[in-house]
């Protein structure tokens, strides 16, 4: 449906001639941003319903569970529906440790929550298929759990700096009609928050799908190169952007001839790894422990870009 929509005003409406990179640029722009919205609004609907019936007691009771394990893989899975960025992931995080949480459980919330949510896995769904979003939300999640660990194991408590942020509070629904209501008014602010970053992914996506050449872009990140994955992990980290926003791009370096794990690494490191969120860190740990995160979390990405290549 949304196809013959984009085909419609673009080729009928527009009377523009099919092939010619404005056209299929335009084309590749009002078929994602129809077929993407229309998703998003209702995946995000469903999951704040859900997430509705989660209290923050419950959530601090699942933690801190000291069975191996569990409080890793809980602390990955509130990430993964939680929609923050990297940045508004601290507040939370810093909430976490006053909580008396494990450190390493406290990470492992910070490292999944801006790498996989509800709108990413939309975006993965309608763009690159079930088998590539649910790949990306599995590998997301055992990165938090493995650098949560890794980060536990490593004994950097000490070099927390003290801060008096405080954990998160909510107030929940209690009814059917009254969650219903908070899942539709927490869709529509998420929809109108990200919508403009969404029109900007998209359009810059299909403007590199119409106009960039495909030389151009594998020559900055070669994708017959073993090296091809940590040069865009390091091309990564300087920018800040969600990956809800990057998908489209992502989608368009894969059409011209960019490896998908390099693409898929690409865009962890920008939205997982980015200077602000380094800045606010720094608040909050010393220089050592900061490092080490960035680098535990630069390894996993790195691992996850070869396992995506190895599988496709």
């Amino acid at each position: 449906m949304f196809e013959a929509i984009a085909d419609i005003v673009v080729y009928s409406l527009l009377r523009m001639a099919p092939g010619t990179p404005l056209a299929d640029s335009l084309n590749f722009f009002i078929y994602d941003i129809l077929k993407i919205s229309a998703m998003m609004f209702l995946v995000i609907s469903f999951i704040a319903f859900l997430r509705s019936y989660l209290s923050p007691a419950r959530i601090k009771q699942l933690l801190s569970q000291k069975s191996f394990g569990i409080g890793y893989l809980a602390a990955a899975l509130f990430g993964a529906v939680s929609p923050f960025c990297s940045c508004s992931s601290i507040p939370l995080f810093i909430g976490f440790i006053e909580s008396g949480i494990p450190l390493g459980v406290a990470f492992a919330f910070l490292i999944t929550s801006p790498l996989v949510n509800e709108v990413l896995f939309v975006l993965m769904l309608g763009t690159f298929g079930l088998k590539t979003a649910l790949l990306y939300a599995g590998f997301g999640v055992l990165l938090g759990v493995i650098g949560g660990v890794v980060l536990e194991r490593l004994g950097l408590e000490k070099d927390l700096i003290g801060f008096d942020s405080k954990p998160l509070e909510l107030a929940l629904p209690k009814t059917i009609l009254e969650k219903i209501k908070y899942a539709l008014t927490e869709a529509r602010e998420t929809f109108y928050w990200i919508f403009p970053y969404l029109l900007a992914g998209v359009a810059i996506g299909a403007a590199i799908h119409g106009f960039i050449p495909t030389d151009w872009i594998v020559r900055h990140i070669n994708s017959r190169s073993v090296l091809a994955i940590p040069i865009a992990v390091v091309l990564g980290v300087p920018m800040y952007a969600g990956c809800s926003t990057l998908v489209p791009i992502v989608f368009a370096f894969t059409q011209k001839g960019i490896a998908i794990g390099t693409a898929m690494a690409f865009m962890m490191a920008v939205s997982g790894l980015s200077l602000p969120e380094a800045i606010l860190l720094k608040r909050v740990m010393r220089l050592r422990l900061l490092l080490v995160f960035f680098g535990v979390v630069a390894i996993g990405i790195v691992g996850v870009g070869y396992l995506f290549n190895l599988l496709y």
